[in-house]
C-alpha cells in the first residue's frame, strides 16, 4: 500500500508545508467520503459538482435564513459553515448516478472543536487563535482525484509548524481510514 511511511517520508513531511496526495483507489474513497461517515468532523466551505450541469455549494451559513437568536444561538448555528454530514446526502444525490462527474470540487475545513488537538501533537508556540482553518481540497478532474493541505491563518506567522501538523494529520488519517495514497509532493 502507498501509505507505508519511510525515513524519507518522515523527512519530507517534516519541511513541506502543504502536501498533495493522489488518490489511488477514487470509489473506495467516494464511498468513504459520499455514504461514510468518515468526513463528518469537517465543514463545507465551497463545493462544485459538474454533471448535466455545475452546481455549486457555498457553505457559508445564510444569514438571511436564521432568525436573530437562531443566528446568534450556539446550539442552533455552532459554526459559519455547514457541517459536512449536513450537506453530504445533498452531493451524493448529485454525484450518484450512471455517469461519472466531470468534475468536483470540495474545500473542507477540520471541525475548529480540532485545532487544539492538532496543534499539542509537538511543541508549537501557535495558539488555536491564531489559525482560521485546516483546510483540506479535494479535488476529482475526470481522470484522478487529489487531495491538497493548507492552512489558512487570521495573520501572517513565519511558524510553519501548524502545516506540518495538519500535514502529519491528514496523511494518519488517510492511513487509519485505510484510504490508499501516492504522495505527489
Amino acid at each position: 500500500m502507498a501509505n507505508t511511511e519511510t525515513s524519507k517520508d518522515r523527512y519530507l513531511a517534516e519541511r513541506q508545508h502543504m502536501i498533495a496526495l493522489k488518490i489511488t483507489h477514487i470509489k473506495q474513497f467516494m464511498n468513504r467520503l459520499l455514504a461514510g461517515e468518515d468526513f463528518d468532523s469537517f465543514l463545507l466551505e465551497e463545493a462544485s459538482i459538474s454533471t448535466y450541469n455545475t452546481f455549486t455549494i457555498d457553505g457559508r451559513q445564510n444569514r438571511a435564513f436564521y432568525s436573530t437568536e437562531e443566528w446568534e444561538d450556539k446550539e442552533i448555528r455552532p459554526y459559519d459553515f455547514s457541517t459536512w454530514k449536513t450537506v453530504r446526502p445533498i452531493c451524493f444525490d448529485l454525484i450518484k448516478g450512471r455517469h461519472t462527474p466531470a468534475a468536483f470540487h470540495f474545500v473542507l475545513h477540520l471541525n475548529p472543536d480540532y485545532k487544539t488537538s492538532i496543534l499539542q501533537k509537538e511543541e508549537c508556540a501557535v495558539t488555536p487563535e491564531q489559525v482560521k482553518a485546516f483546510v483540506l481540497n479535494i479535488k476529482y478532474d475526470g481522470a484522478g482525484l487529489t487531495l491538497v493541505t493548507g492552512t489558512a491563518f487570521h495573520t501572517f506567522l513565519m511558524d510553519k509548524t501548524p502545516d506540518v501538523l495538519w500535514d502529519k494529520a491528514v496523511r494518519k488519517f488517510l492511513y487509519n481510514k485505510e484510504i490508499a495514497y501516492e504522495d505527489l509532493t
